[in-house]
């Protein structure tokens, strides 16, 4: 079954999906990076209009958006404004095998800073543990809680929100 197949069947991205969207290896190692996993063509444009670097962009208000890493500077702006969730950020230089990944969270309670929770994969199944080490909040979020997490390398590919049972 081909990727976008299994995408409509299951409402899941495949793993290839999402390699796809990530940036090169060289910029992956300067820092934060925004990823978009935004496969719906609808007309939605908040990530494009809340990027004040303009890294963000859409061919047409019905496309999905794509990064300009060249222009990206990681600073998460577009993660409050994203209506579908689909948009994070993700740090790989944060070192000793870990990395951080910033993410919108919609729910109550909202954890706190240095609390230990269960990462979750795309599917709501637990991959492994994360420490929260930031949380935003408030106007300057468009009112979305963006939480950061801090999980084992290997969960890159999976890790995606957090359960804090």
């Amino acid at each position: 079954m081909e990727s976008y197949e299994i995408l409509e069947s299951t409402g899941v991205a495949t793993r290839d999906m999402f390699e796809n969207l990530l940036p090169s290896s060289e910029r992956r190692a300067k820092g934060p990076y925004i990823v978009m996993e935004c496969y719906e063509e609808i007309p939605c444009n908040p990530c494009v209009t809340s990027c004040k670097f303009g890294a963000v962009q859409m061919e047409e208000l019905n496309k999905c958006p794509h990064v300009d890493y060249e222009k990206c500077v990681g600073c998460a702006n577009c993660v409050s404004h994203c209506p579908g969730l689909a948009c994070f950020m993700i740090n790989e230089t944060v070192g000793d095998g870990k990395i951080d990944i910033t993410f919108p969270y919609e729910l109550k309670p909202v954890p706190a800073k240095g609390d230990i929770v269960n990462a979750l994969d795309r599917k709501g199944a637990v991959v492994g543990k994360a420490e929260i080490v930031r949380v935003l909040s408030g106007p300057r979020m468009d009112h979305t809680n963006v939480i950061t997490m801090r999980v084992d390398q290997e969960l890159i590919y999976d890790a995606r929100n957090i359960s804090l049972e």
